[in-house]
């Protein structure tokens, strides 16, 4: 996981389901998915909150958590998103980074979402790991997290 991939509301791309899609290039096996390398890479700050946010949108801020405002109305409506359906927290990454440091939640962030069966990298979207469940994601398209 890299530096590079943790968006300023605290997402880490390296485990988003449009990243890793792309690492495993899916539409070659038949799904038609945009593909993402990740928000600061493609140059557009922050996906989820740039388009809201002057000081994303504009990359005057790294990390949400430098803002006056921060948590913000937006940021706890999609923390709280995330919580109930991808079992990860923005605020939380936010909170643990400030504390902690990039590379201390890069660490921590790897050991996560490491799949316990082949050591790839699981997906924060719908709990698969792309390299040994390929198969459950071709017979569910729409899979997410232990619909088998």
């Amino acid at each position: 996981m890299k530096k590079n991939l943790i968006a300023p509301c605290g997402m880490n791309c390296g485990v988003c389901i449009h990243y890793l899609f792309m690492q495993h290039d899916v539409n070659k096996q038949g799904f038609h998915r945009k593909y993402c390398p990740g928000c600061i890479p493609r140059g557009n700050n922050c996906t989820h909150m740039g388009d809201r946010c002057d000081l994303l949108g504009q990359g005057k801020v790294r990390f949400c958590f430098e803002c006056k405002d921060y948590p913000c109305k937006r940021l706890k409506t999609l923390d709280r998103r995330y919580r109930t359906k991808y079992h990860m927290s923005m605020v939380e990454n936010l909170e643990y980074i400030r504390q902690h440091g990039e590379e201390t939640f890069l660490k921590k962030e790897a050991e996560k979402w490491r799949c316990k069966k082949c050591g790839g990298v699981v997906c924060c979207h719908n709990g698969l790991c792309l390299e040994c469940q390929m198969d459950v994601l071709l017979r569910n398209k729409r899979y997410r997290w232990n619909e088998d």
